[in-house]
């Protein structure tokens, strides 16, 4: 049903990568679409496209964390997240409740990580 839900705007965004294909907005918003709509190989492809575009994003390592989580990489995943808040990121709060990082909650190093940000925002 999902995929179903955002086929048109998927199109759309594909059609408009073939002709921007270094646009980080197209990109970005049709790797987001691509999640929302459970094609996670595809959103990986994007978020990891969008860190070669953006390297030194942190929204950009964050999704990319998250499609990783999704995919159940969660060694990589984590490290993504660590790279997203090298960068910047500060959202535990987000962090904690997003439901693309739920396969992460029973990992030690993401409960770190999460301890970690949380330390450094008191």
């Amino acid at each position: 049903m999902a995929e179903k839900e955002y086929s048109f705007e998927i199109g759309f965004f594909e059609s408009l990568i073939g002709r921007l294909p270094k646009d980080a907005e197209v990109i970005e918003i049709l790797g987001g679409l691509y999640s929302k709509s459970g094609r996670i190989d595809d959103s990986l492809k994007m978020d990891r496209r969008l860190v070669r575009l953006r390297p030194n994003n942190a929204t950009a390592h964050y999704n990319l964390g998250c499609s990783l989580a999704l995919k159940r990489r969660k060694a990589d995943a984590v490290r993504s997240l660590k790279k997203a808040i090298d960068l910047g990121y500060r959202d535990v709060e987000w962090m904690r409740g997003d439901p693309d990082l739920h396969p992460l909650h029973d990992h030690p190093a993401f409960q770190a990580l999460l301890e970690e940000m949380a330390q450094k925002a008191s």
